[in-house]
């Protein structure tokens, strides 16, 4: 067997529309993708008989070719689960800036929520930087991250 790439990273939401008013409107991000999915290759897929779901690929303009995929499934509608980042299967995605401090301040006075103001990486690949945890509506965690100067990316 051979891993050839990453296609993208998911996340399940439960207002595509909200999700896409905070990715997409607030974060900037492009939308290069939206489809609906109902039927028998997607019951497959998901394993959930009788399956419907609204799905969309977010880029962001320039410095990634990553794709943020979101899907609200219309059928069956899920559950909110604990997304604490200390529970295993937590995820997180963290976005990369030159200027962290500048970008915490005009999201939280746009009412995003982050779990503490930036704050500097004292060791390790990438001391010297700086990072902060946000949430998005569904409480996913989000990552800010600068870089050290003229050090590694966060990996």
């Amino acid at each position: 067997m051979q891993l050839t790439g990453i296609s993208h990273t998911s996340f399940t939401v439960s207002d595509m529309d909200r999700s896409l008013a905070f990715y997409r409107d607030l974060l900037g991000m492009t939308l290069i993708m939206e489809i609906e999915r109902q039927g028998a290759f997607i019951e497959q897929v998901v394993g959930f008989p009788g399956a419907s779901l609204r799905i969309v690929g977010l880029k962001l303009r320039s410095g990634s070719d990553h794709v943020l995929e979101l899907i609200e499934y219309r059928v069956p509608r899920g559950q909110r689960i604990d997304l604490r980042t200390c529970n295993v299967g937590s995820p997180h995605l963290c976005f990369v800036t030159d200027d962290i401090q500048s970008a915490y301040e005009e999201l939280r006075s746009k009412g995003v929520q982050f779990k503490s103001p930036p704050v500097r990486i004292p060791s390790g690949p990438s001391a010297g930087g700086f990072d902060a945890y946000f949430l998005d509506p569904d409480g996913i965690t989000l990552e800010l991250s600068q870089p050290a100067p003229s050090g590694p990316r966060k990996a």
